[in-house]
């Protein structure tokens, strides 16, 4: 686990989506454009000091709620800060929502993934924290998953 509120490898505890549309989060019901929109004013923001929650990650782990439900939507947040260069902000995107994306939906996005990973090092750098979750771990995905990691870290 990590300090300064930010999630554990599971993601924020006993939030789950309501629908496809609106989620519970620690900040009430939202949609996720709600979610995404409070993100977007908070970053990229700064890091909070260590013994305080740091908004950035909150609004994060609040866009992660929408993972299952909206990935299109997560996805387009994920590829414009996946690319930032805060190693921090890109820490928060690679933990709450892209290992999450490919947790649940590895053939839609991970095709995508290679191509950021090639075009951007910051991105490669974003792919090389996530771990394997879900649908990448199925041998034939975890494999492609794992040949991209070398290849995202030989490029960080």
């Amino acid at each position: 686990m990590t300090t300064a509120g930010r999630r554990t490898r599971g993601g924020a505890p006993g939030i789950r989506p309501r629908n496809a549309s609106r989620s519970a989060s620690l900040h009430g019901v939202m949609t996720v454009d709600e979610a995404l929109q409070r993100a977007n004013a908070v970053l990229p923001g700064r890091s909070a000091p260590e013994e305080q929650l740091d908004p950035r990650w909150q609004a994060i782990i609040a866009v992660g709620e929408f993972v299952r439900t909206e990935p299109e939507a997560v996805w387009s947040f994920v590829e414009r800060w996946g690319k930032h260069p805060s190693d921090d902000l890109r820490t928060a995107i690679a933990t709450c929502l892209l290992e999450h994306l490919l947790e649940y939906h590895f053939r839609l996005l991970f095709p995508r993934v290679e191509r950021e990973v090639r075009k951007s090092t910051r991105f490669a750098d974003t792919f090389s924290r996530c771990w394997k979750f879900g649908e990448a771990e199925n041998p034939r995905n975890a494999a492609r998953f794992a040949r991209l990691r070398n290849q995202a870290r030989k490029r960080r």
